[in-house]
């Protein structure tokens, strides 16, 4: 059985962050900053209280008589009570032989083009570790994209407006980058898992750290290009955290509505028609939460049983980036125009080339993890190499078209041309001899 590393890292990331939380708004209610010290504990508590829940769903314990387990969910401590018993799990792993194990087929990835399916013995310890590692990374991915996020959003804010970084503003600053970080990772695991759920799929400590740059370069440059338009136009920063929100929440909605497909029921079998909308509403309210700051590397699909689509769009990765990298630089053009006396003493040309440089850096490396370090690249019908390549030959073939159309279209002006002039030419040499014929008759 593996070490639960990545529940000890969701663990300490949620305890970590919001202690440093609560320490800064009670500095904020010192200082007599009301407003400041609400927002830090709004993006602090509503966070934990959605990942007691997630936590909840996710062993269904709702349906469970366990009133102790419940009221440490609602005493916030469900995370450190769920830690405790994954640690006692792996503890006794070893020493307890379990008389019943379920057998579960997976699929190697392709060597030569063939594939071998191999079984293994699935005990209920290990049954219980992966529920327990699955629950953790879905409650990761909630704290950093539904309290994480805007947590650092308004930290950073408040600095810049301040004009000064303390120790413990820093820290959780810190903190919040770290989790978002970290929650945008088991995204992408998760997305890979869900996708290839039928292939034994193992991540190379390599892809991990390719990953984690990733996400560390396109995070941190598109926190720091909102706060900067939101220090100069804050009126103007609604609109576009709103375009961007509704956006994503209802584009899979709306594809859903255009499949015709019935309304999925086999989410989960206890819930109700009321239950599963409001399940669905939350999911598209997290995936547009996760596109805000970053690529979600899912694609939500309302009407499959797995509510995520398994294709690999290249085209939807393409376009995602191609218009977030015009909006971050018209963003900082925004910014550059109407920068206020604050920022007198920075450099604005260099700091938005650094920021457009940041998000590039972040692509590239986006791109060599899906090259090289992908677990399932074997299996993509096309690698990022040969779509690049595909869509070059498509521009160059599209340039040559209308080249070409242009050019045929000025030799057909030009040949015209040729027969307009052709007959008026005739006409105008016609006109001397008739002349000459009248004067023969006069002379006559």
């Amino acid at each position: 059985m593996k070490f639960p590393g990545s529940v000890l890292a969701s663990v300490f990331l949620f305890v970590a962050e919001t202690m440093a939380a609560l320490y800064l708004s009670s500095t904020y209610r010192s200082g007599g900053d009301g407003m400041w010290q609400s927002l830090t504990l709004l993006f602090s508590l509503l966070p934990c209280a959605l990942v007691q829940l997630t936590l909840l769903f996710v062993h269904r314990d709702f349906s469970r008589d366990r009133p102790l387990v419940l009221l440490l969910h609602l005493l916030q401590l469900g995370p450190l009570f769920r830690c405790f018993e994954v640690l006692c799990i792996y503890c006794q792993s070893g020493h307890i032989e379990e008389p019943y194990v379920s057998i579960t087929k997976k699929r190697q990835m392709p060597k030569n083009g063939l594939s071998e399916e191999i079984e293994k013995e699935v005990g209920q310890a290990e049954g219980k570790m992966f529920t327990h590692r699955s629950a953790f990374s879905r409650a990761s991915v909630i704290q950093a994209f539904l309290g994480s996020a805007p947590q650092l959003t308004l930290q950073l804010y408040i600095s810049t407006l301040q004009q000064d970084i303390t120790v413990g503003r820093c820290v959780c600053m810190l903190l919040s980058l770290l989790s978002i970080v970290y929650g945008a990772l088991r995204c992408n695991i998760l997305a890979i898992k869900i996708k290839y759920d039928e292939y034994d799929v193992k991540v190379k400590p390599l892809a991990y750290v390719c990953i984690f740059l990733w996400r560390s370069f396109e995070i941190a440059t598109r926190v720091i290009v909102l706060v900067l338009f939101t220090s100069v136009l804050k009126a103007w920063v609604v609109l576009v955290i709103l375009i961007n929100f509704f956006s994503f929440f209802l584009y899979p909605w709306i594809l859903f509505w255009c499949s015709g497909s019935p309304f999925p029921e086999n989410i989960e079998k206890a819930l109700s028609r009321v239950g599963t909308t409001i399940v669905l509403c939350f999911l598209t309210l997290l995936y547009a939460g996760i596109n805000m700051f970053c690529w979600s590397a899912v694609q939500l699909k309302i009407n499959s049983p797995d509510l995520i689509s398994k294709s690999q769009n290249w085209y939807r990765l393409l376009v995602y980036y191609m218009l977030r990298f015009i909006e971050n630089a018209f963003l900082l053009l925004m910014w550059y125009l109407y920068k206020t006396d604050i920022y007198m003493y920075v450099c604005a040309p260099l700091l938005i080339l650094k920021l457009l440089i940041g998000y590039c850096t972040a692509i590239l490396f986006m791109l060599v993890f899906y090259q090289f370090f992908h677990p399932c690249k074997k299996l993509f019908s096309s690698s990022v190499s040969e779509s690049f390549q595909q869509w070059l030959k498509c521009i160059c073939c599209h340039c040559r078209w209308q080249k070409s159309s242009d050019s045929v279209g000025k030799t057909d002006v030009r040949s015209s041309g040729d027969r307009d002039e052709t007959p008026s030419s005739s006409k105008v040499s016609s006109m001397p001899s008739q002349i000459l014929n009248a004067d023969d008759l006069y002379s006559a």
